[in-house]
């Protein structure tokens, strides 16, 4: 006789060996559980870091935006000045010595 290799199989051992393996099927099911709950937080870190690249991108537009206006907008202070330096040359009475 080979002890060990054949186990009794007495009404306690085949409970014990069901409730292992109810024990296994609820540690699988929590395990799957866990994956596809890892799975979908997974998917939305990437859907996150996707906007958050795509909102990064417009901001950069944004940014050049603002500065391409804030230039046009010097430019045009500075015409505007000139011409009213011009306007007000023409309309001031002329001295003469």
């Amino acid at each position: 006789m080979c002890y060990g290799h054949n186990q009794s199989l007495s009404r306690n051992s085949l409970r014990s060996r069901r409730s292992h393996d109810g024990e296994n099927e609820d540690t699988v099911g929590v395990v799957d559980d866990l994956r596809d709950r890892l799975a979908e937080t997974e998917a939305r870190l990437r859907r996150a870091r996707a906007r958050e690249a795509e909102l990064s991108r417009r901001l950069e537009q944004m940014k050049r935006f603002v500065s391409v206006m804030e230039i046009m907008e010097a430019f045009l202070e500075r015409r505007f000045q000139e011409q009213k330096d011009r306007i007000d040359r023409l309309f001031s009475p002329v001295s003469t010595k």
